[in-house]
């Protein structure tokens, strides 16, 4: 089963990188403003929100192959609508099918939870690091392509913009087939055998997601965010959620405007990919390393990192001159290991909060929440860059990634 989830996001990762890479460029291509640039990315992690909802929904009630297979063939669908509305330049067909094609990126993030749940607790942060590893080459080689596949849209006869996405309607497709043909048992289902709730909590799903946000008594000592053995001392989902958020607002923000930043200072979409490969790079290939850290250490020291590190990659990028290729890369870089950080640790916490085989239903909505956060990021990007210049963006970035780290070191005082 980890082999399925490893082999669906290996070609699936290809889908993450068209909206990121060509999306602020396509707004302001199309809408003629960059004011207006943040909107593609607004609309697909809203789409992601939406997604994340109905797959959540999806794998509480059927299981994570239908799904997680569902999300990907709707991430695809958007894709092609995407294609088609660059195509026939047609503003009115583009922001919806952004909406859709969000649900393959929130799919592509929620398979991280699959790979948590037959995992023992000891090990859950390094299980789901691994899902998320496999992420990385396909996503990496997403941005490098964006060349090569838009020779291929103009070859076709439609805009060089529109071809990153065709990349990421096949590789949706591929992800939804390899799901729903070859994940078999479903690992939430066999979760859910092997470890069933207990005959005292007969409630339904929901409720239990409810109770699960405040502390489990169905926990396992070794987890690395639990104290000693009965009820969890440790945070709840509420906490794993905002390390998550917080992480998730200026990271979109800054990954949203950089490319604009630089074709405005005069660099080429082969740059642009290339910059926007290591930021994805960085986002998921530390996944084995973090899950590692998190399961050693515990979620919260690596959660008060992420924050330490995001806030520094912002006020890199602040610093940096507009042509200066190799300082914006590393900014981004830095940007993208700072969101792995706070994603698996902030992950980490919220399956340690939940009954084992349950919460699906909560998994979904931390997720809708993350794609809300990214979302904001996104939409408040392109103004703040309006309004005060890209460096005014970063450094407000820098100030907010900052707030995790006083979160999180609360939690673990609270929970000592």
């Amino acid at each position: 089963m980890l082999a399925v989830l490893v082999a669906s996001q290996l070609v699936s990762g290809a889908g993450l990188t068209a909206g990121i890479v060509v999306g602020a460029l396509l707004a302001e291509q199309m809408l003629g403003s960059t004011g207006l640039a943040g909107i593609p990315t607004a609309l697909f992690t809203g789409g992601s929100m939406l997604g994340a909802f109905v797959v959540g929904r999806l794998c509480q009630r059927r299981g994570r192959r239908p799904g997680l297979g569902a999300g990907y063939a709707i991430g695809a669908l958007g894709s092609v609508g995407v294609v088609a509305a660059v195509a026939l330049d047609q503003v009115a067909l583009l922001l919806p099918s952004l909406l859709v094609y969000g649900a393959g990126t929130a799919t592509n993030l929620l398979a991280r939870y699959a790979g948590a749940d037959l995992a023992a607790p000891h090990r859950r942060a390094r299980d789901l690091g691994r899902v998320l590893l496999a992420a990385t080459l396909g996503a990496v080689a997403g941005p490098n392509l964006v060349p090569l596949t838009g020779d291929l849209a103009r070859a076709w006869g439609i805009p060089p913009l529109a071809g990153p996405f065709l990349l990421a309607a096949l590789g949706y497709t591929a992800a939804a087939v390899l799901l729903t043909v070859l994940l078999r048992p479903d690992p939430l289902h066999l979760a859910r055998a092997r470890l069933p709730v207990p005959e005292t909590d007969t409630r339904a799903d929901t409720r239990a997601d409810a109770d699960a946000s405040g502390g489990s008594d169905s926990g396992d000592a070794a987890d690395p965010v639990r104290k000693g053995a009965g009820r969890p001392r440790g945070p709840g989902v509420a906490t794993g959620l905002w390390i998550m958020l917080i992480g998730q607002l200026p990271k979109v923000a800054l990954m949203t405007m950089t490319p604009v930043h630089l074709a405005a200072n005069g660099h080429g979409t082969g740059t642009i990919g290339l910059v926007v490969s290591l930021h994805i790079a960085a986002m998921f290939l530390p996944s084995p390393l973090t899950g590692l850290l998190t399961d050693r250490l515990g979620a919260l020291p690596v959660a008060a990192a992420s924050g330490v590190l995001l806030c520094a990659a912002a006020l890199l990028a602040a610093a940096a001159p507009g042509d200066s290729v190799p300082l914006l890369a590393a900014a981004l870089t830095l940007a993208g290991i700072a969101w792995n950080l706070g994603l698996v640790s902030g992950t980490a916490v919220i399956t340690a909060a939940l009954p084992p085989g349950r919460g699906a239903n909560t998994q979904g909505l931390a997720d809708v929440g993350l794609a809300v956060a990214g979302s904001t990021g996104a939409l408040l990007s392109g103004l703040a860059v309006t309004a005060g210049g890209y460096d005014t963006l970063a450094l407000a970035c820098a100030a907010t990634a900052l707030l995790v780290t006083p979160l999180a070191l609360r939690a673990a005082r609270a929970g000592a």
